[in-house]
This record gives C-alpha cells, structure tokens and sequence, in this order.
C-alpha cells in the first residue's frame, strides 16, 4: 500500500479519524431515512500484533494511538483473537451535526449536506498497526452481489445498478462504473463501422487490381537479407498483398476521421452524462479544498490550513528525471528494433522453410510479444519511479499527489506502449537505405523492409498481438490472482473461524436493525474482512489507466485496425463484471470518497483525442498507400489523361512503385552475391529511385508533398468537425442548468425569509 509514515501522533490521530468520520456519515444517513433507531456498524478497523512486553516502544505506540482516540469521544471496541488484537472504532455522531452546518454555510457545498458524506485522507499506517480497513456491510453486499458482481449479470451487457454502488462505495468509485459503462455503450457505434469498414475490404478481396497484380506478377524481388536469403517472386506474397488490403484501403480513410471526431462526441457526451448524476447525487459544487478545511476544521477547531507551496528547483529537478526516463524508455525502443532485425537475420537462415520464407512476419510477431513482456516489466518500474518523482515534487495533499502520479505513470505508460507502434508506423521500411547502400545495425544486420503492398499490416499485425494479450491474459492474472489468494486463505480463515466460537444470543441471531452485536459476531465478520485482500489508495487508479490504455489503443492508430472498437467492446463487458466481482467479493471495502468528477482523467482523455486526430492523419498519409494510389490515379496512371476508358485505372501501379537494382553496379554486387541472385542480372525493391545513380525520382517528392498536404488537410478537416460536435453538444443537459437555477432561487428565498424573521424579531423586542 502506498502509506505515508508518520510520527507525529496528532497528525495520525486527525487522519484516522477521518476514515472513522466518513464512514459515519453513511450510517447517519441510513438511519436519516428509516424511523427506526439503527446501531451503526464499526466505522473502520485497526489489527495489530499482541505485545506482552508493556515496556515495548510499540506497545506504548499503539496504546497512545488508541487513547488519543478515545480523548476524541471515539468508541473503541478491543477484541483479542490468538496473537493479534482487533481495535473497532466507531466515531461519535455530533461530529456529523459540526460536519453538517459547515457544509450549510459553505458558498461551494450548498444543500449538500442533505446527503452522505465520502470525503476522506488517505490511510495512513504506523508501524505499531498491522492494517485498517472499512467493513463491508452483509445486507448491501448481498444485494449488489444479485443485482451486479455476478458472472450471470453479463447477460445485461451495460447494465449497471450506479446508484446503489454510490450509496456503498461512495462517488469516486461510482464514477468510474458510471465512466466504464459509458464508454462501453459509446463502443458499440465504433464497433458496427469498424466491422463494416473490415467488411468492405473483404468484399473485394478477390477482384482488386492491386492484389491481382502481385498474385500475378513475374517481377524478381532482391534478396529481404544477406548471405542465405536469394532473390524471390513478388508473386509467392500473394496471401499477404490481400491481407494489407483489408486494413488499408479507402474505407480505412473514412473510419479513421469518424473515430477521431467519435473521441470528442464521446467526450462531450460524458461531461453531460456526468453533469446530469452529480446534480442528482447533489455533488456538482463539490469542492475539494473547501471540503478538506471543513474536515480539518471538525476534527480540530485551531487548526491551520496546509498552504500551496512551490520550488521551481524542483520543478526543474523533476523536468530533467522525467526526461531522463522517457529517453530510457524510448532507447528500450531501439532495443526492440534490434531484436526484431536480429531475429528475422536468424529465421532467415532457419533450415525449417516455413520460416525462413515468413522470416519478416515471424519476426513482427516476435517482437509485438517481446514489446508486450516489455511493457509488463516497464509497468512496475513506471509505478516505482513515479512515486519517487512525487516524493521530490512534495504535493500538498494526496489528491493532488493523485494527480501528479496520474499525469506521470500515464505519460510513462504511453510511451511504453507506443514507441514502438511508432518505429513500425512511421520509420518502419523508410530508413533502411537501397542496394549497395543499406542501413545496418553495427555495420552488421541490415534494417527491415516494407511489403511491396505497404507497411500496414506490419503495424495491424504489432497492436493485434499486444491488445489481445494485454485484454486476455492481464485480464486473467487480474481476476485469478486475487481468487487464488482468497482460496489459499479459507483454510486459516476457517480454523480461526471455528475458535471464536458461536453465538447463542437470540438478538444477534435475529439481527435487528437497532440491535448491537455481541463480541463473537463482531469478530467473525471482522475476521471475514481481514481475510479479504488488500486494497490502496491507488486500487481505483489501476483501474482506470487500463482502461484509458485501452482508449488510446482504440483512437489512436485506429486507421491500422478497424476491429480494435469492438474488441474492446466485448473486453469491456467482462470487465465491468471482473471489477465489480473483485471489489465486492474478493476485496476489502474500498475506503469511500467523495468526488464529482473523474479528475485528472479528463484531461488526459482530451489529450488522447488530440493525439488520435495527429497520429491517425500521419498514418494515412505517411503509412498508408492511400495517397500515392491518389497520384498514380490521376498524374501517372493509364487515367491520368482522360482517354482510357475499358483499363483500370490502377493497373500497373505495383511495378511503378518499385525500382531497379542491377549486378553489373559493383555496389549492388557487395551487397549481393551471385549465389543469391540466381543467375539474375537484376531485381527490383520498393522505392521511388533513379535505376542509374538511385537517387530520388520526382515521383517521389511529388507524393511527399502530397502526404504532407494530405495531413494538413485531414487534420484540419478533422479539427474543425471536433470543434463544431463540442460547440453543438453543450456540456451540461437544460435539466441540470435549470434545477441549479432553482436551488440557487430557492436558497436565496431561504437566506431571505432568514433575514426577514431576524428583523421580526428584533421588532418585537422593541
């Protein structure tokens, strides 16, 4: 767990107690809304190890810890079970009445204090104490159980009871069910076109010129590596010229545009979904300082506010680490390249056949399963030298650690993911050199090199394998890694169990809502609790960067792979389950707290619908084959006059996209020796070169020139349909704005009528 430690006694004491704090205002306000007196539950609990020696530092510790609680009217409970001892501490109720006024004359917090409280600091553990933990209540977990964390609730799809998890779970975790379903529901849109766009390229997938024309072909490639690897027929890559055609044609161009402005509708339409539960909920002027002085204030009248402070020596401190560890990250990129070019070198000089003829795919998939360990080791060592970046910032509170650590660990994580989708997008088969004049690693192993089809499916094939392993078998470990604890833990759990004995007190086995539970049963279901597993402050956290991964992977680079919405549809409607089945059943109660929105994730989530506009128009326009098709269709092809009328437009545009290499070039023969060339005088690679000196053609600063104007117009096109769906889609529904137009009318008519009746009074005195 992510703790701060402390020796400050007092500083401990103010923090527990608003663990205890928050979970009163829940109790308190279930029992609000019944007639019924109701005996409020423990509102958390302490465990810690039975020390016989009273001389012991921390037996003193743990003995002033729990006095100073109980100086503070807080109820303590000790019930000793084998060799630890369990401390149930329940906090006194007019802590709510002082709560409760503070938010009535807070400008930020009006009428708030109608409902339920979650504000919280984060746990803090001493030494002294082994956990704390909040109880799960038996009756609500039963009926979430039935209603939601259930594998038979997947039969709903979508379906989530949001309400009912924010009277339990409090906003913050609300929120972001609320989040998931939503994006969730937004996916299925997303889904339907991007199957139809992969539908549209398998409808021709058999008629296209362009894979008739290398099906067919008799054009003699060069040699894809040296010394082994010979000469071979454009022809023999039929399969894959058909497979590149699935995922990039020009139903790809459409989908891409629909899917960068799909990120800003979604946007727009969440920041209405959400304005519209937090007005219901009565959170929508939450504010996080106000709350945080108001909290301090209950539990101490003197106290002081902790103040914003800022270092620009450690700002520049954290730039400078920061950019250290994305320079780390990104020569781990490099690393990968030279296992991808290592590893074709070897399958290419493979005796079994079937590999070395599909050296250069093996070796794609190779290193997207490399990228992807790569990616599960870099995760902890970007969670460990993010926190240490936070330590040196020395944020003010932990929400705005949060923050922080949000910002870095995803940036981190983005970079871990996607360099390496940006070597094969952009770099991938453009820097290699030509014959007589390759780039290689060491002056050794020669850089790889794109299909005459384009490189396309390389990128496809490399986000394919890391999206479905990181969807399948993270989503596995995730769910089968806390089963198996708790399954491992039932044997002691039972044993201890059988020794607190059974309870024979008819009111307990009755269990009223005004009846108190005796000893026995308070310490079976705190036994059932501490058997649970572990959550932190950062358990929500977690959650939400896999999915916003997941959103990344769905936006951007999309024009690579239109099936990546709906697999991530039918991910996310496992997920929804994984997660609520793992916070309800298989882990403590996750410590409530209040919110309104979804923080910092917001910004990062706009920030990623930026980056899906640029890096989607450079992929089409730099990766894709879109635009040089354009210019052979009309500059170079048989219809770029007009005349031609019964050929296709876009015959013979494979054989104009490649270039000529001939032996007699004593460049080209070092390269290339007789035994790989077959007795051939000459062979052909992908490229807009000269055949004479193999300098550029002027065909190719044509079609440069042409990308980069395809990208200025598709980002700019694609700009500007974001800002009208923004302006078009209001963030906040005419039924939110108008009932806070009356709460405000109705507060000022109360604050009135309060004024009126002062004036009445003094009246009358007189």
């Amino acid at each position: 767990m992510f703790f701060t430690k402390c020796t400050n006694m007092n500083l401990m004491l103010l923090l527990s107690c608003f663990i205890c704090f928050s979970c009163l205002l829940f109790f308190l306000f279930l029992q609000s809304t019944s007639n019924k007196p109701v005996i409020r539950s423990f509102d958390c609990i302490l465990v810690a190890h039975i020390i016989e020696d009273e001389g012991d530092q921390t037996f003193k510790k743990q003995e002033a810890y729990i006095n100073q609680l109980r100086a503070k009217k807080m109820k303590v409970t000790q019930i000793i079970h084998e060799n630890k001892v369990f401390y149930g501490v329940r906090a006194p109720e007019e802590i709510f009445e002082k709560y409760k006024y503070l938010l009535k004359v807070s400008d930020s917090c009006n009428w708030v204090c109608k409902q339920k409280d979650y504000g919280l600091r984060d746990l803090v553990r001493q030494n002294a104490f082994e956990t704390l933990f909040c109880l799960h209540e038996t009756k609500q977990q039963r009926y979430l159980k039935k209603k939601w964390a259930n594998w038979g609730a997947i039969r709903h799809l979508i379906y989530q009871p949001v309400n009912d998890i924010r009277e339990y779970f409090g906003e913050k975790v609300a929120l972001y069910f609320l989040w998931l379903g939503w994006y969730t529901r937004l996916l299925i849109p997303a889904a339907i076109i991007g199957v139809i766009v992969f539908l549209y390229g398998l409808a021709f997938f058999n008629t296209n010129p362009l894979i008739k024309e290398v099906c067919e072909s008799n054009i003699t490639m060069c040699p894809a590596c040296d010394k082994r690897c010979l000469v071979w027929n454009l022809s023999d890559t039929c399969v894959y010229a058909k497979v590149s055609h699935l995922f990039d044609n020009e139903g790809t161009v459409a989908f891409a545009m629909f899917m960068a402005v799909w990120a800003t509708l979604f946007l727009e339409l969440w920041k209405r979904h959400l304005s519209l539960h937090v007005s219901r909920w009565n959170v929508y002027d939450w504010n996080e300082d106000e709350e945080e002085l108001i909290l301090e204030l209950v539990n101490e009248p003197h106290c002081k506010p902790k103040l914003y402070v800022h270092s620009y020596l450690r700002s520049i401190v954290e730039l400078v680490l920061v950019t250290l560890v994305l320079v780390v990250i990104i020569g781990l990129t490099h690393v990968l390249v030279i296992c991808r070019v290592a590893s074709a070198m070897l399958l290419y000089d493979s005796s079994w056949k079937f590999l070395s003829e599909n050296a250069s795919v093996f070796a794609v998939m190779l290193g997207a399963v490399v990228h992807y360990l790569t990616i599960q080791i870099m995760t902890r060592v970007n969670r460990f030298v993010a926190f240490k970046l936070c330590s040196i910032e020395k944020t003010r509170s932990f929400a705005a650690t949060e923050r922080s650590f949000t910002v870095k660990m995803f940036t981190f994580q983005f970079f871990t993911l996607f360099s390496s989708l940006i070597y094969v997008a952009f770099f991938l088969g453009r820097i290699n050199g030509y014959p007589g004049n390759y780039v290689r690693i060491a002056g050794k192993w020669r850089l790889e090199e794109c299909h005459p089809s384009g490189c396309l499916t390389d990128l496809f094939i490399q986000m394919a394998i890391i999206l479905v392993l990181k969807q399948t078998i993270s989503n596995i470990f995730e769910f089968a890694g806390p089963w198996l604890k708790l399954c491992l833990k039932r044997t002691v759990f039972r044993k201890q169990l059988r020794k607190c004995g059974n309870c024979y007190r008819k009111a307990c086995r009755e269990g009223g809502a005004d009846i108190e539970p005796c000893d026995i049963c308070n310490l079976r279901d705190w036994l059932k609790n501490y058997h649970l597993n572990t959550v932190n402050a950062f358990s929500l956290f977690n959650e939400f960067l896999e999915m916003v991964i997941q959103f990344s992977f769905t936006t951007i680079f999309v024009a690579a792979f239109p099936l990546a919405p709906l697999l991530a549809f039918i991910n996310n409607i496992f997920e929804i389950r994984l997660d609520a089945i793992k916070m309800l059943r298989l882990e403590r109660r996750i410590v409530p707290k209040k919110t309104n929105d979804i923080g910092v994730w917001t910004k990062v989530l706009e920030a990623i619908g930026v980056m899906a506009v640029i890096a989607n128009g450079l992929v089409i326009g730099i990766s894709s084959e879109f635009v040089p098709r354009l210019v052979y269709r009309y500059r170079y092809g048989p219809c770029a006059n007009g005349t031609a009328t019964d050929i296709q437009c876009m015959s013979g545009y494979i054989g104009y996209t490649l270039t000529t290499a001939y032996t007699s070039d004593q460049k080209v023969q070092q390269d290339f020796s007789s035994e790989q060339m077959l007795n051939n005088t000459y062979c052909s690679y992908k490229d807009y070169r000269n055949e004479n000196d193999h300098s550029f053609t002027s065909q190719y600063w044509l079609i440069l020139a042409a990308r980069f104007a395809f990208v200025i117009l598709f980002e700019h096109v694609v700009v500007i349909c974001k800002f009208i769906v923004a302006w078009f889609v209001p963030d906040n529904p005419l039924q939110v704005k108008n009932s806070r137009l009356s709460d405000k009318l109705f507060r000022l008519k109360d604050e009135l009528w309060e004024l009126s009746q002062k004036y009445d009074n003094r009246s009358t005195d007189v």
